[in-house]
């Protein structure tokens, strides 16, 4: 069975790190490029940010820069995100997602979804 597993997500003080990470089963990730998504409570999804399937390259959206670093480990069928400098607006449901290409891409190309971890930037 095909499943994609977000973890790492909690509640957080600003200023404060965490790392998510996006774990598949049943497939191999290692040949897809894999995308962070993020959706606030009443606010549209959107693109956190991306690495290609070699981990050559990637991007940010700049929201993000400089705060958030993706990488990933294929031996291990496992991207991160890790994330520092965490603000209030960060609170989300972060989402992972395999796109249908090696390189990085827009949302109509995922063809895998994970269900979300929650992120929550408070004190």
């Amino acid at each position: 069975q095909l499943q994609l597993v977000e973890s790492g997500g909690g509640l957080v003080q600003p200023g404060g790190s965490l790392r998510l990470s996006c774990t598949a089963s049943g497939f191999t990730l290692n040949y897809y490029a894999i995308n962070w998504f993020r959706q606030a409570p009443g606010k549209e999804r959107e693109g956190v940010s991306c690495i290609t399937s070699s981990g050559g390259s990637t991007n940010y959206a700049d929201s993000v820069k400089g705060r958030f670093t993706i990488s990933r480990d294929n031996a291990k069928n496992t991207v991160y995100l890790q994330m520092n400098g965490l603000k209030p607006e960060d609170t989300a449901v972060y989402y992972c997602a395999v796109s249908r290409h090696y390189y990085c891409s827009g949302y109509d190309h995922m063809a895998y979804w994970g269900k979300g971890t929650l992120v929550t930037v408070s004190s």
